[in-house]
């Protein structure tokens, strides 16, 4: 089956566990490196308050904690890696690379714009499942942008540093508002 059908199905299972007057609002597909795809799931009451669901490939509500907190990080990091990748906002990177093609032709500049192009491959279009293995894809093409565009330090690397903090308040406001008791 493929995702889009997949992301459909879960949309339909997540629907069943929504509370009066709450939507779902977000599913993310995500395969964490110790077991199969599962999906998180967000909620928002009429009130704006979010709630979350982990759903197995079966539909079902995912209740052991560790499996939840694992695919809320590698639902978030990849996010947060997708957010970070490339300064945030590749499109504009790769119009000044061309700009700068043009009114300057630096050396290098052939290899910036392509390491670009590579990171927004990489990056790809939505809907994608939140891997390791896809996190790493995006680290190292934003490392050889970063390389190619001659910076010091890597900007994408502290990001990813300072994301710990934004994963775990995402896997306690997951907690908090979990839909079916955690075991």
């Amino acid at each position: 089956m493929d995702l889009t059908a997949d992301l459909r199905r879960t949309a339909e299972a997540a629907v069943r566990y929504a509370a009066p007057g709450e939507e779902v609002v977000g599913i993310v597909p995500a395969e964490p490196s110790s077991s199969s795809r599962a999906y998180l799931c967000a909620y928002r009451g009429e009130d704006g308050a979010a709630s979350w669901l982990v759903l197995d490939a079966d539909g079902e509500p995912v209740a052991d904690r560790a499996r939840v907190r694992e695919v809320v990080s590698i639902a978030a990091l990849v996010e947060l890696a997708e957010e970070n990748a490339g300064g945030g906002d590749l499109d504009d990177l790769r119009s000044k690379l061309v700009a700068l093609r043009v009114t300057e032709n630096p050396p290098g500049i052939d290899e910036a714009e392509e390491a670009a192009i590579a990171l927004q491959s990489v990056l790809g279009g939505a809907p994608r499942v939140a891997t390791p293995q896809l996190l790493d894809e995006i680290g190292a093409a934003t490392l050889r942008l970063e390389q190619a565009l001659g910076g010091a330090g890597s900007p994408f690397a502290l990001a990813m540093r300072e994301a710990t903090v934004t994963v775990e308040e995402l896997t306690r406001d997951v907690e908090g508002a979990y839909k079916v008791p955690l075991s």
